[in-house]
């Protein structure tokens, strides 16, 4: 017997018929309820199936649009570029040539591709600074080849044929010749063989590219006018008739006040307000008092485009960075210390050097080359320390944190990566949306910046990763971010941008690092903007006691701004080409300093600015 009520023993007979009834109709709802979610989940599965296929359906044609709006606007400026050989036939502006520098067509450093696209191709040749969609996998595009010329500069700078023969070029002032010490100097350095900084011979291979076959090439030292005493006469000082400069220009000097010192021409200026040397000249804003000059200290001859330059933090070295090589210079007289090559890549093909750095103490320079490898090299012994890779695209910045073990990089993968120069490790990705152009650790070493392609600044928490701050909006920039830099205080930044426009932000107060990843961000806000160049701000820095910003252009100027009112104190031109970086240096002071600039015309040069006193100021 069991000892359930209505329970048979196992000996006993069938249940009985009400029981097997109970279980039949038990069993029948599970198999019913069963049958209902199997339908639920394969009509789930089958709208998630239909929503995939419609967004793939949409990124397809979103590419396919995106494709034909490159063939159209290519057509469209081979159009232009036709009608303006037609223009000049018959009388119009005067032809376009290369700058006058010696050596064959320089080949700029080309900006590398992201996901197979080109969308860094043309950067600088005025066809804008964002990538589009990545093509859909299934149907990946065959790569895009260029058109048996150049793609065309943006209107008024395309190199034409045609005209007048141009008279020729007035004397140039001689550049720099440094001499080599022969005894160790101070600071470590042992002596090196001079280096010849002549133009290729003819038996020797040119750094520049032919302008055929492969993605477009960004021109950063595409030709612009060069409308100064001493001029170019190869380069006519206004391509394309602009009404607005005629009008200016049929004002009486006295009367011109303007923040944007490129548009004025220095001839017709009145002596007071300008400063004209042999191959440099300096235009002062009348509508602030004059309270700086610059002169030139050094030209640093080289053999290609000088993607860069930088100060050693005691300010007593300058780094460059070219094809193939990095130099380190001595800023008091100009010699050139050293060249920094790995021999062991290929010579036969250019490698340009984007970035460079010095670590706190002086005793290492960082690289950062095409061929996405971060070297680390020991100044002294002329020999690789120690060698970072993992970034997937060109390195476009570098910068060494003040702790001396810290280096942030930012590329054309879409990553910054910070990483221990003690341990050699990578200790920290940050992955955005689109490619990395720039890269700025905070004075205290707490925060990391970034600008990139999609108009954006970022800041991070250097130990966490946290984003602090992303600085865009209807206040931000309109185009790629290629410059950032922070104000000794870290609590500013400044951005330079392809939209021709310098942004200083004020970043906002750091937000709790207990907080997790994904809390809402404190948004900081753009409090200046500073507007004057006529083309790509390719570089800003800020002088070290937060007087002065800096910037570089390719409209081939440097300007001085004043942070606190966003006007200009002067405009300096004295490169033949796009000025790529600027860089003062950290020993400068209140009363001046020196500062670095680095342009396509494969110049670099160190100049010096004084602050001056009230007597020595001119009358406005």
């Amino acid at each position: 017997m069991s000892m359930y009520p209505g329970h048979r023993g196992m000996g006993g007979g069938p249940p009985s018929a009400p029981g097997a009834a109970r279980l039949n109709d038990l069993l029948e709802q599970v198999r019913a309820e069963f049958e209902t979610h199997v339908r639920s989940n394969e009509n789930i599965e089958h709208q998630l199936q239909s929503q995939v296929q419609e967004m793939q359906l949409i990124r397809e044609k979103v590419y396919q649009m995106e494709q034909q709006q490159i063939v159209l606007k290519q057509k469209y400026e081979e159009e232009v570029t036709h009608l303006r050989r037609q223009l000049e036939a018959r009388g119009g502006p005067g032809p376009m040539n290369p700058p006058p520098h010696g050596g064959p067509s320089q080949r700029p450093p080309q900006i590398g591709n992201i996901s197979g696209e080109g969308v860094f191709n043309a950067l600088l040749t005025g066809q804008g600074g964002q990538g589009g969609l990545a093509p859909p996998p299934p149907h990946p595009p065959q790569e895009q080849q260029q058109p048996p010329h150049m793609p065309p500069a943006p209107p008024g700078l395309q190199q034409q044929q045609g005209g007048p023969p141009p008279p020729p070029p007035p004397p140039q002032q001689q550049p720099f010749q440094p001499q080599y010490p022969q005894a160790p100097l101070p600071g470590g350095f042992p002596p090196q063989p001079p280096q010849s900084t002549a133009s290729p011979g003819p038996n020797k291979r040119g750094v520049g590219r032919p302008p055929a076959g492969g993605p477009a090439t960004p021109q950063i030292n595409t030709p612009v006018p060069y409308n100064g005493p001493g001029q170019s006469p190869q380069v006519p000082t206004h391509p394309t008739p602009d009404h607005n400069r005629m009008v200016q220009h049929q004002q009486p000097p006295a009367v011109l006040q303007t923040n944007s010192l490129s548009d004025l021409d220095p001839e017709r200026l009145p002596s007071h307000v300008k400063k004209v040397k042999d191959d440099w000249w300096v235009v002062f804003n009348q509508s602030v008092p004059r309270v700086l000059d610059v002169d030139l200290v050094h030209t640093l001859q080289h053999e290609s485009v000088v993607c860069c330059v930088r100060f050693s933090h005691d300010g007593k070295y300058v780094a460059t960075g070219c094809n193939r090589s990095a130099q380190i210079y001595d800023v008091s007289t100009g010699e050139k210390i050293c060249v920094l090559q790995d021999d062991s890549i290929d010579l036969n093909g250019d490698l340009y050097i984007r970035s460079v750095c010095f670590s706190p103490d002086g005793k290492y320079l960082a690289t950062g080359a095409e061929d996405k490898i971060i070297r680390v090299w020991d100044i002294q012994a002329r020999q690789i320390r120690t060698s970072f890779t993992g970034h997937e695209q060109d390195i476009y910045s570098l910068d060494f944190a003040r702790d001396g073990r810290t280096i942030a990089s930012g590329s054309g993968d879409r990553t910054v990566r910070l990483w221990d120069v003690e341990n050699g490790l990578n200790t920290l990705t940050l992955t955005i949306e689109d490619g990395v152009t720039t890269v700025a650790i905070s004075p205290d070493a707490k925060y990391v910046a970034a600008g990139s392609l999609d108009k954006s600044v970022r800041v991070w928490d250097c130990k966490m990763g946290y984003l602090l701050e992303r600085l865009e909006g209807v206040d931000g920039h309109k185009d790629s971010v290629y410059s950032v830099a922070f104000s000794p205080n870290a609590r500013d930044l400044v951005s330079g941008s392809l939209d021709k426009t310098i942004k200083m932000w004020e970043l906002s107060a750091p937000r709790n690092l207990n907080q997790q990843p994904g809390g809402p961000m404190k948004g900081g806000r753009c409090i200046k903007t500073f507007e004057g160049h006529r083309d790509f701000v390719l570089s800003v820095a800020l002088t070290p006691d937060n007087e002065w910003v800096l910037s570089g252009s390719k409209d081939r100027g440097v300007q001085f701004w004043d942070p606190r009112t966003g006007q200009t104190q002067l405009m300096l031109q004295g490169h033949k080409n796009s000025v790529i970086s600027v860089a003062p240096s950290p020993a400068s002071t209140p009363a001046g300093g020196y500062f670095a600039t680095g342009s396509g015309d494969m110049r670099a040069r160190i100049w010096s600015y004084t602050r001056l006193d009230r007597q020595q100021r001119p009358p406005q």
